[in-house]
């Protein structure tokens, strides 16, 4: 068994077909005794985990706590997934922390963990003796492996429709599977859809719902945050408040792929679904509403590519499809297809073709990102 992580999680399976907790909590039955867990916040949705997650580390961070972030995936390079005390986690860090679950677990649960498992439990082996580690789920259900912890508080985020495979087909059946994940005390924030709300008074009854406060923006310090990115914002504000953290001349770190600008007319953001989709949309009526973007897309197979298209459609001067080497992507002659039926101009990319006249939209996945960035240089 190789001690080289990035070696050792190349063999590790990045996909399942159903999930299975069993494995997975054999395995930290055995390693939470090897760790001092600290405060739990564990975060579920469909959209804004990430920026809710990291808003929360780094306001937890300059008030001086020493905290751990997990988040998935990453855009560039798998130290992102685990951010520690303001920064990405080292190299030595993680390859340390591999050695020592090498050590503690039996071989034939190293061999059944998936990838996303692994990692969970290395983010929970390195938050020990921390003052909190924000754990942000994956599919985010209730036997998510980053539920196998108690959470000591749950934060919600806004929930849509996605991952229907594995979390149903209605807003009922999927905030359901999400709000079952709560162990403790929670926040739900903002919700687009009143079943949300309605299966929330079904569902966690027996828990202790927190204020989720929408009007708390004002004591940070930032230049233009997209509006889409507010209730994440506060949602994370409203934790500090629960906690009797002080508020107060917090600043917002830089967000990679959040609607990003990696240049003046060039736009990242690793939304892939259509609630990410109708959120972008608005946000780019409001700064360029009489000025049409070319979209830089592509998207995977299981995702509903044929929404997100259509709500992009009104902004979206033609579209081009950015190559991305991974089996879940959708056939192309589909997309173009799709695209086709939707009356949607299109072509390759190619970054020669990349004109300052216009604006840039990179969107589909954390792999279209990644995948656009290999080719622009930027700081």
């Amino acid at each position: 068994m190789t001690t080289n992580l990035d070696d050792f999680l190349d063999k590790k399976s990045l996909y399942y077909d159903k999930i299975d907790y069993t494995i997975i909590s054999k395995s930290w039955n055995i390693i939470k005794y090897k760790i001092n867990l600290p405060y739990v916040v564990h975060i579920v949705g469909t959209n804004g985990k990430g920026t809710t997650g990291r808003f929360l580390a780094s306001f937890l961070d300059q008030l001086n706590k020493k905290v751990l972030h997990y988040t998935s995936p990453h855009i560039l390079e798998f130290n992102e997934r685990i951010w520690i005390n303001g920064k990405n986690s080292t190299t030595l860090e993680l390859n340390n922390a591999h050695i020592q679950l090498l050590e503690i677990l039996p071989i034939q649960y190293i061999e059944q963990l998936t990838y996303f498992e692994y990692t969970t439990l290395l983010a929970l082996y390195l938050s020990s003796s921390m003052d909190y580690i924000v754990l942000e789920a994956g599919l985010g259900g209730e036997f998510d492996a980053t539920n196998v912890v108690q959470s000591n508080l749950s934060l919600f985020t806004t929930i849509g429709l996605d991952h229907q495979d594995f979390l149903g087909n209605s807003i009922e059946e999927i905030a359901s599977t999400k709000l079952r994940s709560c162990t403790n005390n929670f926040i739900l924030g903002h919700q687009k859809y009143k079943e949300v709300y309605e299966t929330n008074d079904k569902t966690l009854s027996n828990y202790k719902e927190i204020s989720f406060l929408e009007n708390l923006q004002k004591p940070i310090k930032y230049e233009i945050l997209p509006l889409y990115l507010i209730d994440n914002l506060n949602l994370a504000l409203s934790t500090l408040e629960y906690l009797n953290l002080s508020i107060d001349n917090l600043v917002i770190d830089k967000l990679s792929g959040r609607f990003e600008y990696i240049a003046q007319n060039i736009i990242c953001d690793v939304g892939h679904n259509p609630l990410a989709a109708q959120v972008i949309y608005d946000e780019l009526i409001s700064r360029y509403p009489t000025q049409k973007v070319i979209l830089v897309y592509n998207s995977y197979e299981n995702k509903d590519y044929k929404a997100v298209l259509s709500i992009l459609k009104p902004i979206v001067k033609y579209v081009e499809i950015i190559e991305c080497t991974d089996t879940r992507i959708v056939n192309k002659k589909i997309l173009k297809d799709t695209m086709l039926s939707l009356d949607m101009k299109h072509k390759d990319f190619d970054i020669k073709n990349i004109s300052q006249n216009d604006i840039y939209l990179v969107f589909g996945s954390f792999l279209v990102v990644e995948e656009f960035l290999k080719f622009y240089n930027y700081d």
